[in-house]
């Protein structure tokens, strides 16, 4: 079946959360649909802001342009605009256009008749924005503790935070977060490498089926994990990366205040040491 036939088949209506057919229409390839509609507001009101906010700033340098959150004496309130309230309104547009895209995805895969494995993997990556500017500051009792939008600023606040809990590489749930990244690009490029090794032959060579990508890794680690098991695999590892990074931040500071350093020393403490 072509592509434009398949698109024919199941361009039809139906599948929307809110809206009803108000915006169930495409323009050119893409579908529109309530939350279409939502997160193009919201991402162009949040870019709209930042480019205000830099213009009130020194400098147009992209490195240097910073939207530095609440001072910690504004606490959990309101703060004037250019004392960290334009970094609460991009906050706020920038989770509600995160939000949006995700539930365009549910509507995009009820339209379709496909399960919700999008949206669902999607939605860990914003719960690990939203941990970052919204839940830890919560816990800590002020926006302050929100990381500044700007590319130096931003990688300044890692690293003042990094150096706050003094080896912040020694945070358990930093390890695991690191490791399934790790595991992620190693899984997928292997599947992606393996997919173009199978697709994509040499001239006068045969394309190759899914026994030869099975066989290779049969032979080559003794084990496949198989067409299905890959994508299962990859999502699994991709979402626990997205996950304990969410994790490893929000203990930092709420639950625990010391080094994590000082963390292990439960490991020194074991009986079997004696």
């Amino acid at each position: 079946m072509s592509m434009l036939t398949f698109e024919k088949k199941y361009r039809v209506r139906g599948g929307t959360l809110l809206g009803g057919d108000l915006f169930d229409f495409w323009i050119g390839p893409f579908w529109v649909g309530f939350f279409g509609v939502t997160t193009l507001f919201f991402a162009g009101l949040g870019t709209a802001l930042l480019v205000y906010g830099a213009a009130m700033g020194p400098t147009w340098n992209i490195w240097q342009i910073n939207i530095a959150p609440p001072d910690l004496s504004y606490g959990l309130g309101l703060a004037p605009l250019m004392e960290g309230g334009l970094w609460q309104i991009i906050t706020i547009c920038a989770v509600a256009a995160f939000a949006s895209w995700a539930l365009r995805q549910v509507e995009l895969s009820r339209k379709l008749g496909m399960g919700l494995h999008i949206p669902f993997a999607f939605s860990f990556a914003i719960l690990a924005y939203v941990t970052l500017v919204i839940v830890r500051p919560v816990l800590l009792g002020a926006w302050g503790h929100g990381f500044p939008y700007g590319i130096l600023s931003h990688l300044d606040w890692v690293s003042n935070v990094g150096y706050q809990f003094l080896h912040f590489h020694y945070n358990p749930a930093h390890m695991l977060a690191v490791t399934f990244f790790f595991t992620t690009a190693l899984a997928l490029s292997m599947h992606g490498s393996l997919i173009l090794m199978a697709t994509d032959p040499r001239e006068g060579e045969t394309v190759k089926t899914g026994e030869h990508e099975n066989t290779f890794f049969r032979d080559d680690i003794g084990y496949s994990v198989g067409a299905l098991g890959i994508h299962r695999l990859g999502v699994f590892v991709a979402i626990s990366a997205a996950f304990w990074s969410a994790v490893c931040i929000v203990i930092s500071g709420p639950f625990w205040t010391r080094g994590w350093p000082e963390w292990w020393n439960w490991w020194l403490e074991l009986p079997v040491w004696y």
